[in-house]
């Protein structure tokens, strides 16, 4: 028996689940031959973005869809493709959602993965079915999943996907088969298409969507370069997660590299966070480097540049320059011989002197090209502030956007990801490579994150530190990684956000509502459920006919998952509820007392509009979908403690500054409120970083621990549907 399956060469996703199941069913003892064909034909996936395959049975019946395949081949082959109608829900879930390249539209899917695979080991049953193979399949296909397994972002599912490859190889050698046939398909096809386009080559169509110039497996090479002179924010995490993410798409190599070419703004501090951030985010690099590696090598590049007539030495006032550069005039030391030129470059900036200090290196470019960042652009300036890796061996350094090209082509980047706002600087980019005949390293833009109410600037940011807006870098109105984690961001909602965002070059100015809402679907399925009632005004309940002594009974920390654990709660005729509550009630009213059951208001006290006091009998026979109010309580003993919960407004109060406009006519006048509030015994037990949430008021992280006498300190953790003090979303 002899079926044939053929597979489009331009899929936009390759059909790994009917391809692996081909392969076991070929590699079994089965007589049976299932002949793969790779074509290059459009009219295979005509009907289907994805699937691009047509499997043809012995009795002619053509199926294009992966789910029909699979299905017909289940049925034929049930003693190797096991367990068909177990595996037909999570067969249809991977075909139908998993392939998605939107992070938003797999985040549910993906959570109900991880959940059903806690201390499973396969999808069903205790060995190898159909479900595992689908399921593998579309994520092995999907490019967004690539980094998401690999850095466990739901580590039930990164388990079970590399305990497959590794306890089964039958998972890896399909795909390597089915990666390489294709491989050579579309070389052959790449190679018509050059001859028939007399000899124009086509550009390798990455994955995630985007375009990467002559990218190959196993050899691209990315670069994440911060300058350590300040912490990382969120528009640098996008940096690094994509620099990552692309290297290891490619399986190739990240390299982390220190641009630490200006000592009066760097620091080792600096330098450590930015280690310690990204380890937090996941992030290890291949190699780990520094600029400062290569000072004498771009020493010896600036000087073939001078010795080309491709660089002078300009002693020009700032101003006077600056004024130039913008007419397009060229300054009066344009012409300065190559000797001496050289003379001061290497006697007078080299070490520092007073007529060193007083010149800057500039590249001989365009001094009229539209594009004014051609406009001689200075590559080395003197500086004496003693360098935190060098000490005071230079006395001059070189300027980031030479430092750039040349360290990116010497240590082998083969394609360099950075913001678009460096777009007019390519053109320099590329013509210090070719000028000093450097290796040429392709350049992908990509769009930078901006939020609203919100500065990215590391000088911005230091001024607030310096003028004590803020305590430090990790305060948690700062966007830096450490500031949005002390406020309670997941390292998996930063992730999935830029991952959701992908490599657009589109610029993007967020609300932060869409990050805080990714991070909510993070915490809420685990973040404990407690009580805390607001201490201004606060009303005792006496419950008439309540228990004569308190007592406690174990309730579950989070409804919908008991694995999070099992909490005291204690029940007393002495109660405690908000203010804001009590103000709602009415005499004869029921209402219900939440996880203990319904009561009857019977006599609500008064004094100017604020509630004193409530009497109450406790109706437990009620039934509690008949109320309309569901009130959170705590029992007035002892066992409760003292807690100040924090929230924060934006720092400024504009969306979004124009470049004429100073950030400080724009402070926000208060960005801190604190709340006292009485809490149940349980949060006495929390430590720092732990998050939870307080019924019906909303999540928290745990900065300051209680203590006997000091009451613990948590931070309100936005949800994304927050309105601030002000207004504004956050």
């Amino acid at each position: 028996m002899s079926f044939q399956l053929s597979v489009a060469g331009k899929a936009a996703t390759i059909p790994y689940p009917a391809l692996i199941a081909v392969f076991f069913i070929n590699s079994s003892d089965v007589d049976v031959s299932i002949p793969v064909e790779f074509i290059d034909d459009k009219s295979v996936d005509s009907k289907t973005a994805n699937l691009a395959m047509k499997l043809v049975t012995p009795g002619g019946e053509t199926f294009i869809d992966q789910l029909d395949a699979l299905d017909y081949l289940a049925q034929t082959f049930p003693t190797i493709l096991l367990e068909k109608a177990k595996s037909q829900p999570w067969v249809k879930l991977a075909l139908t959602k998993l392939y998605s390249k939107n992070f938003k539209d797999l985040t549910l899917d993906m959570e109900k993965l991880d959940a059903h695979l806690n201390f499973r080991s396969y999808l069903v049953g205790f060995e190898v079915t159909l479900a595992d193979v689908a399921v593998w399949g579309v994520l092995r296909a999907n490019p967004l999943m690539a980094s998401i397994l690999k850095n466990e972002v739901y580590p039930n599912v990164s388990r079970w996907y590399n305990f497959l490859a590794e306890s089964d190889n039958r998972f890896d050698k399909s795909v390597a088969l089915m990666t390489n046939s294709l491989n050579e398909l579309r070389k052959a096809a790449k190679a018509a298409k050059t001859n028939s386009s007399g000899g124009k080559k086509e550009t390798h169509k990455a994955s995630f969507e985007i375009d990467l110039p002559g990218a190959e497996i196993g050899k691209v090479v990315t670069r994440f370069p911060p300058e350590p002179s300040g912490y990382l924010h969120i528009g640098h995490a996008k940096a690094a997660v994509l620099n990552e993410y692309f290297a290891h798409a490619f399986k190739g190599k990240l390299i982390i590299r220190f641009d630490d070419t200006n000592p009066s703004k760097e620091k080792v501090e600096f330098q450590d966070s930015i280690i310690d951030d990204l380890a937090l985010l996941g992030i290890k690099g291949d190699q780990v480097t520094y600029s400062s590696d290569y000072f004498q090598k771009m020493y010896k590049l600036a000087i073939e540049l001078i010795k080309a007539g491709k660089a002078y030495c300009d002693d020009t006032p700032t101003e006077k320059m600056r004024e130039e550069r913008m007419v397009g005039d060229p300054s009066s030391r344009r012409d300065r011989s190559i000797e001496e030129n050289l003379r001061i470059f290497t006697e007078e900036m080299k070490n520092g002197t007073e007529e060193g200090l007083k010149n800057c290196l500039r590249a001989k470019i365009d001094y009229k090209a539209l594009n004014k960042a051609l406009r001689d652009p200075v590559i080395y300036r003197c500086n004496l502030t003693p360098h935190h890796r060098t000490g005071t061996e230079w006395k001059m350094y070189p300027i980031y956007d030479f430092c750039m090209p040349v360290v990116d082509s010497i240590e082998g980047v083969t394609h360099a990801l950075r913001t678009n706002e460096y777009r007019d600087r390519n053109p320099q980019y590329e013509w210090i490579q070719k000028a000093l005949n450097l290796r040429p390293v392709a350049i992908w833009d990509f769009g930078r994150v901006n939020f609203v109410r919100t500065l990215l600037s590391k000088r911005k940011l230091q001024w607030f530190v310096d003028k004590n807006y803020v305590s430090n870098w990790d305060d948690p109105r700062f966007p830096t990684i450490r500031g949005v984690r002390r406020r309670g961001m997941t390292v998996e909602g930063l992730r999935n956000f830029i991952i959701s965002q992908g490599p657009s070059r589109n610029i993007i100015n967020l609300d932060w509502s869409v990050i805080w809402a990714l991070n909510k679907k993070v915490i809420d399925p685990i973040a404990p459920r407690f009580t805390a009632i607001d201490a201004e005004n606060v009303v005792p309940v006496k419950l008439l006919n309540g228990p004569e002594k308190p007592y406690s009974e174990l309730k579950p920390k989070h409804k919908k998952n008991p694995e999070v654990g099992e909490k005291s709660v204690i029940f007393a005729s002495q109660v405690l509820i908000d203010q804001a509550d009590a103000a709602s009630l009415t005499e004869g009213e029921e209402v219900t007392f939440m996880d203990w059951g319904n009561v009857i208001i019977k006599k609500v006290v008064k004094e100017n509009d604020i509630v004193k006091s409530i009497e109450a009998n406790l109706h437990l026979e009620g039934d509690f979908r008949k109320t309309s109010k569901k009130l959170t309580w705590l029992a007035d003993t002892k066992d409760k403690i003292e807690i100040d919960l924090v929230d924060f407004d934006h720092l400024i109060t504009k969306d979004k500054l124009d470049e004429d406009e100073n950030f400080e006519d724009f402070l926000t006048p208060q960005t801190e409120f604190h709340t006292k509030a009485i809490a149940d015994l349980n949060v006495a037990k929390l430590q720092a970083g732990d998050i939870i949430q307080f019924e019906r008021k909303g999540y928290y992280r745990v900065d300051v621990p209680y203590k006997e006498g000091q009451p613990a300190v948590l931070f309100t953790i936005p949800d994304g549907k927050t309105v601030s003090r002000y207004g504004a979303k956050k």
